[in-house]
């Protein structure tokens, strides 16, 4: 069976703000300690903490300290034609998601 999740922009900046501070905090770093290693300002990486938002540039920056930047290019190189993804109603009742 499959789960059908509806999601949109700022679940999406919550999760990645979610997991960054995760991570952040198990390397034991402060937001002062992770600034100076991303060169991403501390003031920054509180509001994306506490918003997700935050740029992409500083995103990269952020994830580049603190997991596998490879990780997160992965994603982009999927192929969109194995990719399951519904982009309409009518496609989840076809597909019986």
């Amino acid at each position: 069976m499959h789960r059908f999740l509806l999601l949109d922009d700022t679940d999406v900046q919550q999760a990645f703000a979610a997991h960054l501070r995760h991570l952040r905090e198990q390397a034991k770093l402060s937001r002062a300690a992770l600034a100076q290693r991303s060169n991403v300002p501390a003031p920054t990486i509180k509001k994306f903490e506490l918003t997700g938002q935050i740029s992409f540039r500083q995103l990269l920056l952020l994830w580049q300290s603190l997991d596998d930047l490879a990780r997160l290019y992965a994603l982009t190189q999927q192929d969109p034609l194995n990719a399951k993804t519904p982009y309409s109603i009518e496609e989840v009742l076809k597909d019986g998601l």
